[in-house]
C-alpha cells in the first residue's frame, strides 16, 4: 500500500502540482510536460521521480519515449487516509463531552 503522507508532501510543491495535472490530460512526455512551464526539463524530471516515489505517476517506454501518466494507488492511499481523518473526527464530535 502507497503511503499517503508521501502523496501529500508530493502535491505539497506547486510546481509538482502543476506537472500532476497535467498528466491528468492524458500520457505525456517530459518535454511536453515542461513545455511553458518555468523550470527546465531537467527539472521536471525530479519532479515525475518524486510522483513516481509517491505513487502518484508511472512511467513506460514508448520506442525512444518515457511516456508519464497518472498512478491511481498513490490518489487511492490519499483517499483512504482522508477518509479516515473525517471519519475519526466526525466520531470526536458525536461523542458527549
Amino acid at each position: 500500500m502507497m503511503n499517503a503522507e508521501r502523496v501529500l508532501d508530493a502535491l505539497g510543491d506547486p510546481t509538482r502540482r502543476l506537472v500532476f495535472k497535467r498528466l491528468r490530460e492524458g500520457n505525456r512526455s517530459v518535454t511536453e510536460l515542461a513545455r511553458g512551464l518555468d523550470v527546465s526539463r531537467p527539472a521536471v524530471s525530479q519532479h515525475l521521480k518524486v510522483l513516481r516515489i509517491a505513487g502518484l505517476a508511472v512511467v513506460r517506454t514508448e520506442g525512444t519515449r518515457r511516456l508519464y501518466a497518472i498512478d491511481t494507488r498513490g490518489i487511492e492511499a490519499a483517499r483512504s487516509w482522508l477518509k479516515a481523518a473525517a471519519e475519526g473526527e466526525a466520531a470526536k464530535e458525536r461523542k458527549p463531552r
